[in-house]
C-alpha cells in the first residue's frame, strides 16, 4: 500500500467472507463498497484478491456519479487501523490457482469458499474481528470439496466448539431470518423435512425459545414477544390433524412462560407470520426451514438478513444464495449484503 495512511475510529473490523467465487459473492461485495463506502470503511473482505479484482471489472458495472474503490490488499487484520481512505481491503484467505469459471459448480470454489469462512472465523473468536459477515456459498461445491458441514451456520458452530473446548450440544445455534417487518426463528435447519418433523420435540422448541430471547435481550429488546408457530394445519386442531403441538410445542410454550419468557402458541402456521408484520409479535419461532423462511423470502429476499444466534460472536449473511445463473452479468444487487452489514455493525456498536 503506497497512499497515505490514516487512522479509522474502530480498530475491529467487520470480516466479510467472499462467498462462492463461481458465484455472485465477489461481485456484490464490490458494489456495495461502490454504493456504501462510508459503510465499507468498517469491513475487510477475507478472499482470493484475483477474483475481488476481477470482480470489479465485470463489464463496467459502476453506476453513474460512483467511483471504483481501489484495492488494498493487507498482510493481516493488523493492517486495518492504517487503511487508506476509499480503499476495499482485501486478505488473502484462500488459495487458488486460477480463477474458477462463474456459475459452475466446482470442489476448487468450494474449498476457497470454506478456506475464507475459516478465516472469518477464526479472526473473530480470536478477538481481531467485531463481527463476520458471509457471502453466499453453494452447498453442493462444498461437499465437492470434502466439507463435512451442509452450510454456514454447522461450519461456523464446529469452528466455534473446537475453540472453546466445548461439546455440540453445549452450544446450540439457531438460525434467524429478518426482512423488514418479519423476522423468524427456526427450530431445525438443513435437514430433510421428515428429519425436521422428528426435531420437533419440547426440548427443542423450548431451547430455540430461550436462544431467541437471549439474542433479542442483547439487542436491547428486554421482552420480546414470541409467537411459536404450529407444526399442523391449524395448529392441529386439538390433535385431529397430528398430536405434536399437543405433545411438544404447547408443554415447550408453557415452561418458557413459567421462566418469565413473553411467550405464545402454537399458533395456525397460516397466520402467524402475517400477525408478527401487522405488528402482533417481535419475532415468529417456526418448526422448521422452510415455514419460516419462504414468508421472508417472499417479503423482503432484497433486504433479507440471515443471522445466527448463539455464537460467541456477531455473523449475519445475506438471505439468499450464489445465483449461479446471474454471476458475472452485473445484475445482482447488493442490497441484502449491505443490510447485513448494517445488521452486524448495529448489533456490535458498542464494540
Amino acid at each position: 500500500m503506497t497512499a497515505p495512511q490514516i487512522e479509522f475510529p474502530s480498530s475491529k473490523p467487520i470480516v466479510l467472507s467472499m462467498g462462492d467465487p463461481a458465484g455472485i459473492g465477489p461481485e456484490i461485495i464490490v458494489k456495495a463498497f461502490r454504493e456504501r463506502p462510508s459503510l465499507m470503511q468498517h469491513v475487510v473482505v477475507a478472499g482470493d484478491v484475483a477474483t475481488v479484482r476481477h470482480a470489479m471489472q465485470l463489464g463496467g458495472h459502476a453506476q453513474e456519479g460512483m467511483r471504483s474503490p481501489m484495492l488494498a490488499e493487507l498482510n493481516g487484520l493488523r493492517d486495518f487501523s492504517c487503511l487508506p481512505p476509499g480503499c476495499m481491503a482485501v486478505v488473502q484467505a484462500c488459495t487458488l490457482k486460477q480463477p474458477v469459471a462463474l456459475g459452475r459448480i466446482s470442489a476448487e470454489a468450494g474449498q476457497a469458499a470454506a478456506a475464507c469462512i475459516h478465516f472469518a472465523a477464526q479472526a473473530a473468536l480470536s478477538g481481531q474481528a467485531r463481527a463476520v459477515v458471509t457471502a453466499p456459498i453453494h452447498k453442493e461445491a462444498l461437499a465437492a470439496a470434502g466439507v463435512e458441514f451442509p452450510g454456514h451456520t454447522e461450519l461456523l458452530q464446529a469452528l466455534s466448539v473446537e475453540h472453546l473446548g466445548v461439546s455440540v450440544s453445549a452450544l446450540p445455534v439457531r438460525m434467524m431470518l429478518s426482512c423488514p417487518g418479519l423476522s423468524t426463528v427456526l427450530v431445525s435447519i438443513h435437514l430433510s423435512l421428515r428429519q425436521a418433523l422428528e426435531a420437533v420435540t419440547q426440548a427443542q422448541v423450548l431451547q430455540t425459545v430461550r436462544i431467541t430471547q437471549a439474542h433479542f435481550r442483547l439487542c436491547g429488546l428486554e421482552q420480546p414477544r414470541i409467537a411459536v408457530a404450529g407444526l399442523n394445519p391449524h395448529a392441529g386442531e386439538g390433535g385431529l390433524f397430528g398430536r405434536e403441538e399437543i405433545d411438544a410445542i404447547a408443554p415447550a410454550v408453557a415452561q418458557a412462560r413459567a421462566e418469565g419468557i413473553d411467550c405464545s402458541g402454537p399458533h395456525a402456521p397460516d397466520t402467524v407470520f402475517m400477525r408478527a408484520r401487522q405488528g402482533a409479535f417481535d419475532v415468529v419461532v417456526a418448526m422448521y426451514h422452510d415455514q419460516g423462511l419462504i414468508p421472508v423470502k417472499l417479503l423482503g429476499l432484497e433486504h433479507g438478513v440471515n443471522t445466527t444466534l448463539g455464537l460467541p460472536f456477531v455473523r449475519t449473511s445475506p438471505d439468499h444464495g450464489t445465483a449461479f445463473d446471474i454471476a458475472g452479468t452485473g445484475q445482482a444487487s447488493a442490497a441484502s449484503l449491505l443490510a447485513a452489514l448494517d445488521a452486524a455493525l448495529h448489533a456490535t456498536a458498542k464494540a
